[in-house]
């Protein structure tokens, strides 16, 4: 997978979000993606939903690769449509490019089921991005659920613990980083 240089992340990234969470609208805007933002922003967790954090106007990609630039950790929540939306692949490529941590929530859909189509609309560059970020994220660690007989209580807070988890180590790190560089 391409890595971006740190100078282009560092350049373009503000600290707007510690959270960004990578979702197929139509399928888990409502359900999962909603309840998580709205889950961890009370938990005093800064969260990007895009439809929480946009406004009209808002340039598209450089609003989320901003927020995906900026923040900690992403989350994916990987659903039956997911792979059909050019957004959620790119996003997806982004997150993986940046080496940001990658919490995969698998909404009604296995691993195995996440396919990167090629309907000849995309460029063979972007295919080869996606499918590469595809893979590196179905082969993360992941939480799986099933929404007609899972305890959406219990995912919730598997999901919040996994981010706060996460956010965390990613903090270490950092301060581990700048100790070093002293």
């Amino acid at each position: 997978m391409q890595r971006l240089p740190a100078k282009t992340i560092s350049k373009i990234a503000r600290t707007a979000c510690d959270v960004f969470i990578n979702h197929r609208g139509i399928d888990t805007k409502k359900n999962v993606a909603g309840l998580l933002y709205d889950n961890l922003t009370r938990n005093g967790v800064r969260a990007f939903l895009d439809s929480m954090n946009m406004k009209p106007g808002d340039r598209l990609f450089d609003h989320i690769d901003r927020a995906i630039l900026g923040c900690k950790v992403g989350v994916a929540v990987f659903s039956p449509r997911y792979c059909d939306s050019y957004f959620c692949l790119h996003e997806l490529a982004l997150l993986m490019e940046s080496n940001k941590r990658v919490v995969p929530i698998f909404y009604d859909v296995k691993p195995s089921q996440l396919v990167v189509k090629d309907n000849g609309t995309r460029p063979h560059k972007d295919l080869q991005r996606f499918c590469l970020a595809l893979e590196e994220a179905k082969n993360t660690v992941g939480l799986t659920f099933d929404s007609l007989n899972g305890d959406w209580s219990e995912l919730l807070r598997n999901a919040s613990d996994a981010v706060i988890m996460n956010l965390l180590e990613v903090e270490e790190e950092r301060k581990h980083a700048r100790k070093q560089h002293r």
